[in-house]
């Protein structure tokens, strides 16, 4: 029996991450000095109130059977507390918030809900290559919106909307690769336009707590006017507390968005673990207590690793946003060329910016998530490199 992939398959390309995950792994095996600055995968433990919470909430035989599709009540009332603290936003436990298994898999199945074949939906590019794979697994069109250094990397939607009719338009900020910032002028005209031209804004507000702690700290697009009528934002537990393994993030916004994404993760998942969600729930009560100490451990190893980058003929862009550094390649080569050679000569893994999308194909990606002893160990010999 000859056996064939979907044509959905086959329009994914090979997903980058995971590339890089092999190659790393390759470099480790033959034995030579890796300095992984590959994936945006946290190296600091979960938050220890986390771990202790689960601990005691692991014992509780009630959250051993299946918990709710949309999230524990308890944690949702504990994230309408936290928006509310932070962007003083009013959300309704019960019709504006619900629970994801990680963002990731939010953004994947909300196309589901509100695609039909042939629609049309904006994806910034570069970009989280899962807004473009959610795209096609719902038989929809990803257009490409390119992200370009003398626009700030915000994307030029209007241009867009002269030639395609979206049914989403997602965006991404502070941004991934790019740590760019979206100004407030920028999310008040997106919704202007998403007013006029009848879309719907799926905003990805992953890296929304992770800035400089003396900075003004980014907004959520849905504190301006008019945006609660036709938005969603994702958000993610991994990056505030180190949580990548144990998946749980949550969406906030529109009721009609958030059913319908509901709807979907009724038939296709049965939703996170009870004692999870309530060791979340509990650090939320807490108040965040970790977060200043983590943004200040990665704004650390920004400097150092700016100054290092600076180094390998790259140009770092400046930010007070994200684990990422997005450089631009200054000696000619491409971003794969770039990645060669920093691999070979010094051991040190970055992410190829084509890898996000063809207009990056001049830029690298470094994720500040690596070990404080290996950007140390690059720091004290920058000059050398």
């Amino acid at each position: 029996m000859k056996l064939q992939y979907s044509n959905k398959i086959n329009k994914i390309p090979p997903y980058l991450f995971a590339q890089l995950d092999e190659l790393a792994q390759k470099v480790i095996s033959s034995g030579k000095r890796l300095y992984n600055f590959g994936i945006g995968d946290p190296d600091m433990p979960t938050v220890e109130p986390i771990i202790k919470a689960v601990k005691k909430t692991v014992e509780i035989p009630d959250y051993h059977r299946y918990p709710s599709y949309v999230g524990n009540i308890k944690l949702r009332e504990k994230i309408s507390s936290y928006l509310k603290d932070r962007f003083n936003l009013k959300m309704s436990p019960e019709k504006n918030i619900i629970v994801l298994i990680g963002s990731k898999e939010g953004i994947a199945h909300f196309p589901f809900a509100f695609i039909n074949p042939g629609e049309k939906v904006f994806v910034p590019e570069p970009g989280y290559p899962v807004y473009r794979d959610g795209t096609i697994f719902a038989e929809g069109i990803p257009i490409f919106m390119p992200l370009l250094k003398e626009n700030d990397f915000l994307p030029d939607i209007e241009h867009h909307l002269k030639r395609n009719q979206p049914k989403i338009v997602w965006v991404n900020y502070p941004n991934n690769p790019t740590s760019a910032a979206a100004s407030d002028k920028f999310y008040k005209e997106l919704i202007e336009l998403a007013h006029k031209y009848n879309f719907i804004i799926a905003s990805d507000a992953a890296y929304i707590d992770v800035y400089r702690n003396e900075t003004t700290p980014p907004r959520s697009i849905l504190e301006f006017d008019g945006a609660m009528d036709v938005a969603i934002e994702f958000y993610s537990f991994s990056k505030m507390f180190n949580m990548t393994g144990w998946r749980i993030g949550f969406a906030i916004g529109n009721e009609q968005l958030i059913s319908g994404l509901g709807k979907i993760k009724k038939s296709i998942d049965s939703g996170v673990f009870d004692a999870i969600q309530m060791a979340v729930a509990e650090e939320l009560e807490n108040g965040l207590s970790e977060l200043s100490k983590i943004r200040n451990i990665y704004f650390d190893r920004r400097e150092k690793m700016e100054s290092v980058s600076a180094q390998l003929h790259l140009k770092p862009y400046k930010t007070n946003s994200t684990f990422y550094i997005w450089a631009e390649i200054l000696d000619g080569m491409n971003s794969q060329e770039k990645v060669k050679e920093l691999l070979n000569k010094y051991g040190i893994l970055v992410t190829p910016g084509r890898g996000f999308g063809p207009s990056a194909d001049n830029y690298v990606r470094f994720s500040l998530t690596a070990k404080d002893c290996d950007i140390n160990e690059l720091y004290d010999r920058r000059r050398s490199l």
